[in-house]
């Protein structure tokens, strides 16, 4: 049924991720689904391109940094008007509280339907080997769409290797074209792709960097409503990319 993250279309994974369940239970939302598969993805070398814009938004805030909306191990600006929001739950289990962790805080049994929905709750919030962790909302801009960050635990695996796990978690991907790039002291794989709706039976460009921190991997992912409100939004994608560098300790 799509993607397994909840808000491919616009929906956020935020502060309305039980509703978002609740609708992906109902069979409403065009970008839920239970389980990864690989797509008909077809790499390319290293240094091919990706179509990807040269534009670059004009600069609102940074996320990244201790005391910012979404601690990350990399900072990057932001596109003027767009709006972060962590998604990593807080100590009451609610997406907001940024890098903060815990029980739901309940002093009671949860009803079943509320455990079921807080599985798939969790389950959304994965993605081959990374997790998200924050999501910027392109809505106050007046675009239909948000880009995400996505994290994962330190280790080996270099990140065309993250990047393609994470392309290949995802339902319905197709033609899939890497490139390396460099910026700010960090090299970094990004992938652009198509991918298919099977409720809406409609097909739309993503597009997705991963970079290796000492903290991990990171992966900043842009979708948008359609081709259109893609488009609209790659100069957020392109200043997010120019201005990523490793979060100081």
């Amino acid at each position: 049924m799509g993607s397994r993250t909840v808000g491919r279309g616009g929906r956020s994974l935020g502060g309305g991720l039980v509703v978002a369940v609740a609708g992906c239970l109902a069979g409403a939302l065009t970008a839920c689904g239970a389980g990864g598969g690989h797509g008909a993805v077809k790499p390319t070398a290293s240094g091919a391109g990706a179509g990807a814009s040269s534009a670059v938004a004009a600069r609102g805030g940074t996320i990244g940094a201790p005391g910012s909306a979404c601690r990350l191990p990399v900072t990057f600006a932001l596109a003027k008007n767009w709006k972060p929001e962590s998604t990593v739950p807080d100590s009451t289990g609610s997406p907001g509280s940024p890098g903060s962790t815990g029980s739901t805080g309940s002093t009671g049994s949860a009803a079943p339907d509320d455990d079921l929905a807080a599985e798939i709750a969790d389950a959304l919030l994965h993605q081959g080997p990374v997790t998200a962790v924050c999501e910027v909302d392109a809505k106050p801009a007046g675009h239909i769409g948000f880009l995400r960050v996505w994290t994962g635990e330190p280790g080996a695996a270099d990140a065309r290797s993250v990047l393609a796990s994470f392309v290949g978690a995802e339902k319905g991907v197709a033609h899939a074209t890497y490139r390396a790039f460099t910026t700010g002291g960090l090299s970094g794989t990004e992938v652009e792709y198509r991918v298919t709706s099977e409720i809406l039976e409609e097909t739309k460009t993503e597009r997705a960097l991963a970079v290796t921190t000492p903290d991990g991997p990171v992966v900043v992912h842009l979708g948008g409503l359609d081709d259109e409100e893609h488009r609209a939004m790659l100069p957020a994608y392109e200043l997010a990319k120019s201005t990523l560098r490793v979060t100081a300790h």
